[in-house]
């Protein structure tokens, strides 16, 4: 019997972000996706970095941890990023993040994997480093994405 690859499992639909974009297209990007992170790539499909949702809420952590020690502002996720609100401080601490680029907060150091590697070599990788997804790359592009999700639905299928 053969063992399974990355090949049988991964994503090959991949949603993608590009350095430039801003945090507040990635987050309408995951929200519409329902995917929790994204690898970064260059116009070749060269993954250059990767962003998740962690990424991204701990920008507005920090952001509401500036505005705790400030009177008379509230919680950044009483509004939506293009919501409006009189208080001015959080008026602009909402735009700072939507606007900030993913660039300034992904993650530029990425494990990778390859159609070819076995299935439980990339989910000791995941487990080892305590990631969700493997962007998969071939000669150095993305073809596709491993992420737990992936190989649980398989154990899923094959148990119905």
């Amino acid at each position: 019997m053969n063992e399974l690859r990355v090949r049988d499992l991964m994503t090959t639909q991949v949603l993608t972000v590009k350095p430039t974009d801003t945090i507040k297209r990635a987050t309408i990007k995951f929200a519409v996706d329902n995917v929790t992170g994204a690898p970064v790539v260059d116009n070749r499909y060269h993954v250059i970095g990767i962003v998740t949702e962690k990424d991204i809420l701990n920008v507005i952590l920090k952001y509401q941890d500036i505005l705790d020690k400030s009177a008379g502002s509230h919680s950044l996720l009483s509004l939506p990023m293009d919501g409006e609100t009189t208080d001015a401080a959080l008026a602009d601490a909402n735009k700072a993040i939507s606007d900030m680029k993913v660039e300034e907060i992904m993650t530029r150091s990425v494990m990778t994997t390859t159609p070819d590697e076995k299935i439980v070599e990339a989910l000791k990788k995941m487990m080892q480093i305590n990631v969700n997804r493997l962007p998969v790359l071939e000669k150095g592009v993305l073809v596709g994405i491993l992420s737990r999700s992936d190989i649980i639905f398989y154990i899923y299928k094959k148990k119905v």
